[in-house]
């Protein structure tokens, strides 16, 4: 455990600033405010000029070695979040910098430790700056490299693109339906994914909840004239259930979600290949869904067994082209850079064999150690590939991509992610996720139903985001989910004002 001393002078959530930024550079890091001998030491003050600019300075002492850094702005005027936050900024910058030369290791993210960079380079962008303007915004202001800067740049002109009407959703809504069944839950993840068992009727009884919240949601969105722009049916596996479960709940979507017709998108992540059958593909057929995943996220056997994915390699294989041969026509693939024991060697066979199927879109994740996951909380029992070795796999990714033409189309971020790397989805020209798009840039609301679903309330006028959590546990789901309606609505009419009196 690495420690890093500072002054006592800063309030809880700037220390845990500087600990997120820190665990840029140490596996494990934690601030303190009283004297330790054996930590690392870092200095800061601040000055304000009388030509009104803020300096910054670092000094860091690290075996009896010193390195300093400065960083200076122009003072902003606003109130005090606008002050507050230009000074987490000047503090992040010096902070960072004094790091970088104690380590040698260089953040190609800067200062950015959210999810969604994204949404700068489109605020920039929207507050009528050029391209070259933004990137500069975020390079001067964040850190962030040329590289990374650029990225965002070419993301978001393939997402507007692929979504012209972007900035103009927040009149309309996306529905996001949360299935929290699996055949069994991976080492890595923290999603509700709750082992499918039918011997206590919870998953019937789950069903029936589900099939209440979205007659409920459907006949406010019918009422005041909503729009659904995408559905997404997430999980946990949302094909773990039967093909018949999958029929009635289809069947219950059609029956109350109004203009059907019209929504732009419905997606099934049946990302687990050992639930996808014949069966359920018809299903999928008869109710004009085609977009589904089918997750690899591994070609090799052996990481397969050691994340808890009961499945082989080959039934991914078959079951892609099963879906295929039957007429899913949008496939999207997900593999992740760094699972335990694989290197530059086991990731070139992944691409390899993604590349003879090809599917529409490919999602590169990268490993992140997310504090809930079983391979959190056994770190020592996974061996992970380190910090140069997942940008080299990183950078293998998005030439394969390239080469195979595929774009990218959304970029996110995690906390304790190998590498402090980032996800990116591909996409074939015009093959883009709709939903993909609006949910990380936030651009509308997202209601979410079923079990462990988030909602995400945007106020169309102000942008302000309210998040609504349904209860993770299916037992947990089954005796709140009436309550759970009643709330949502109340948001909904709170946001949606115009809509109330119409």
């Amino acid at each position: 455990m690495q420690k890093i001393q500072i002054e006592d002078q800063f309030a809880e959530d700037w220390i845990r600033l500087f600990a997120h930024l820190a665990n840029l550079f140490f596996e494990q890091c934690e601030i303190v405010v009283d004297e330790d001998k054996d930590a690392i030491k870092v200095d800061m003050t601040l000055v304000r000029t009388s030509s009104q600019m803020l300096i910054g300075k670092a000094v860091l002492t690290k075996d009896g070695l010193k390195y300093s850094k400065e960083f200076s702005e122009a003072e902003e005027i606003g109130d005090a979040k606008v002050k507050n936050r230009q000074l987490k900024r000047i503090y992040s910058h010096i902070f960072l910098e004094v790091l970088e030369q104690a380590t040698g290791m260089h953040q190609s993210w800067g200062i950015l430790t959210g999810i969604r960079p994204m949404k700068l380079y489109h605020k920039y962008r929207r507050d009528g700056d050029t391209s070259e303007q933004a990137i500069q915004r975020i390079m001067n202001n964040y850190r962030v490299s040329r590289e990374k800067s650029e990225l965002l740049a070419k993301i978001a002109d393939i997402q507007l693109r692929s979504v012209p009407d972007l900035y103009d959703l927040q009149n309309e809504v996306s529905i996001y339906i949360g299935i929290p069944f699996c055949p069994t839950k991976c080492a890595y993840c923290t999603f509700p994914a709750f082992a499918i068992n039918r011997k206590n009727g919870r998953v019937e009884t789950f069903l029936d909840g589900l099939h209440e919240e979205i007659r409920e949601m459907g006949a406010w969105l019918t009422e005041h004239q909503m729009k659904i722009t995408t559905i997404y049916f997430g999980g946990g596996t949302p094909t773990s259930i039967t093909a018949e479960e999958m029929d009635a709940l289809y069947k219950t979507m059609y029956s109350s979600f109004p203009g059907m017709e019209n929504v732009r998108e419905i997606t099934v992540e049946a990302g687990r290949p050992d639930t996808i059958t014949p069966e359920k593909i018809d299903v999928l057929k008869k109710h004009n869904i085609d977009r589904i995943s089918v997750n690899p996220q591994s070609y090799t056997d052996e990481t397969l067994k050691a994340i808890g994915r009961h499945h082989s390699v080959q039934e991914t294989v078959d079951k892609f082209w099963l879906s295929r041969n039957m007429g899913m026509k949008n496939i999207n693939m997900d593999l992740i850079i760094g699972l335990p024991n694989e290197g530059m060697e086991e990731f070139q066979h992944s691409l390899a064999e993604t590349e003879k199927m090809q599917p529409e879109s490919l999602t590169i994740h990268t490993l992140s150690f997310k504090r809930a996951s079983q391979m959190s909380q056994n770190r020592d029992k996974y061996k992970v590939a380190d910090r140069e070795t997942v940008e080299q796999m990183m950078k293998l990714g998005e030439e394969w991509n390239k080469s195979n033409g595929y774009e990218p189309y959304y970029l996110y971020r995690q906390k304790n992610i190998l590498g402090n790397l980032e996800n990116v989805g591909y996409a074939k020209p015009g093959e883009e996720s709709i939903y993909n798009i609006v949910i990380m840039e936030e651009v509308q609301t997202i209601i979410g139903v079923g079990c462990g679903a988030s909602s995400k309330f945007i106020d169309p006028t102000t942008g302000k985001i309210t998040q609504f959590y349904n209860p993770k546990d299916p037992a947990a789901y089954i005796l709140s989910y009436e309550e759970s309606i009643e709330k949502k609505l109340a948001h909904l009419n709170a946001i949606f004002p115009q809509a109330v009196t119409n």
